[in-house]
């Protein structure tokens, strides 16, 4: 398969790493700064991106850049018409107007807060977790996660998933709220705690406490190379999955569309 990476930073050189690992061709990678780019555009120039990967005869593109250029990118690449992989965070009040837009011009994409298939079967833990707690009032929970320092967004896209899949399943809460508390939080309150430091690739945890005990369910990912493969096997079963009916193009997908 023919891969565009739009967005070469360290997750770009990954995710090249393991495109060309699974077999594939990588034809072009697309950056605003990276000098060993194949195509190095303007800020801000989104029809450059297209035009770079356009040219590229890229059957399928993975966008993994910043928060502030991702809607810019995904508004230039879906109405190619090739299936696009977004692992760019921190978008997700704009879900809604990305299925809108590959609805309009019939593009397919898909993103997920986490590639990782450890962190997508975190998720289900999670539900069964959260199921079997709530049936006892005397625990609360909570969840907390930590990235390295040049993570540009706060709380990670993951953590805020892990509390949809908690809340979901745990009706003593419903609301979450990420700020610091300035007072006591109240009961139906999910606290979501984020840490940024060094060079950690992401941690994840989930507490349910009690004056008894206290129970944690944790993820830690050892490198990103789980999230390049993840984003790579994606942009696999995507293609794979347009291409026999399986999924209809026009539509923004999730991770468990997929998996």
């Amino acid at each position: 398969m023919k891969i565009a990476i739009v967005g070469y930073g360290k997750m770009g050189h990954i995710i090249e790493n393991s495109a060309k690992n699974f077999g594939h061709e990588v034809v072009a990678t697309v950056d605003i700064i990276a000098k060993d780019a194949t195509n190095l555009v303007p800020q801000g120039d989104y029809d450059a991106v297209a035009k770079a990967v356009k040219e590229s005869g890229a059957e399928g593109v993975i966008e993994f850049s910043h928060p502030s250029s991702v809607m810019g990118n995904v508004n230039a690449l879906i109405p190619l018409g090739i299936p696009v992989v977004i692992g760019t965070t921190g978008w997700n009040d704009k879900h809604a107007e990305v299925n809108e837009l590959a609805s309009k011009c019939n593009g397919v994409a898909m993103t997920s807060a986490n590639f990782s298939i450890g962190v997508n079967m975190l998720y289900k833990i999670i539900e069964e977790a959260a199921k079997l707690v709530s049936q006892f009032d005397e625990y609360d929970a909570s969840v907390s996660e930590i990235h390295h320092n040049q993570k540009a967004d706060s709380p990670s896209g993951t953590a805020i998933d892990i509390a949809k899949h908690l809340l979901a399943n745990y009706p003593k809460k419903d609301t979450i709220v990420t700020d610091p508390f300035h007072q006591r939080p109240k009961a139906n309150e999910l606290h979501v705690a984020s840490m940024r430091v060094g060079s950690v690739p992401g941690t994840h945890t989930v507490y349910f406490d009690s004056n008894a005990d206290t129970i944690e369910i944790t993820h830690r990912a050892r490198s990103r190379e789980g999230f390049a493969n993840g984003a790579v096997h994606a942009l696999e079963r995507l293609t794979e999955y347009v291409n026999n009916g399986k999924l209809a193009k026009g539509r923004l997908y999730k991770m468990e569309d997929l998996f």
